[in-house]
């Protein structure tokens, strides 16, 4: 029996050992032999490496529990890293006040930072450079509907 996607993002719901932490993405490769599920996850203050191994064990318990112990997979937790684009809402919440690159649907790309999390989308205030220094204009509204990808910038300044 292979191992289901939406199954196994149950288990990763459920998996979860403190409320702060949420699921970014869960992921269960279509190879017939030995699957690979990969999950990410995040916290309000970020996620611990305990953390992650907590909900890896659990996983693989309710695996063995649902399909017997004798399925072969490979499990691998982890936080998504700064070079993930963010995708839920508590992500981009937890990035407040950092420069962020948006892809926007409409076409084009802006940086700038992020101001605030509303309920359908963003405060942004992009970055525009004017005679060898950086401004912020006013923030605008981004709804999430008109963003293809966003990420944290890093600067290494």
């Amino acid at each position: 029996m292979a191992l289901d996607q939406k199954t196994i993002t149950d288990f990763a719901q459920e998996a979860l050992p403190e409320p702060d932490l949420f699921l970014v993405s869960v992921h269960v490769s279509d190879t017939p032999v030995r699957p690979k599920v990969t999950i990410l996850a995040d916290g309000d203050q970020g996620i611990t490496i305990q953390q992650c191994a907590k909900i890896s064990r659990r996983v693989s318990k309710r695996i063995e529990e649902v399909y017997g112990e004798e399925i072969e997979y490979s499990i691998e937790v982890s936080s998504p890293g700064v070079d993930y684009p963010l995708t839920e809402a508590r992500q981009y919440a937890k990035n407040v006040g950092r420069n962020i690159k948006i892809n926007l649907a409409a076409g084009g790309e802006k940086v700038g930072v992020l101001q605030e999390v509303v309920e359908d989308g963003i405060l942004f205030a992009e970055e525009v450079k004017q005679k060898h220094k950086v401004s912020l204009q006013e923030p605008v509204k981004v709804p999430y509907l008109d963003i293809v990808k966003a990420q944290i910038v890093i600067s290494f300044k």
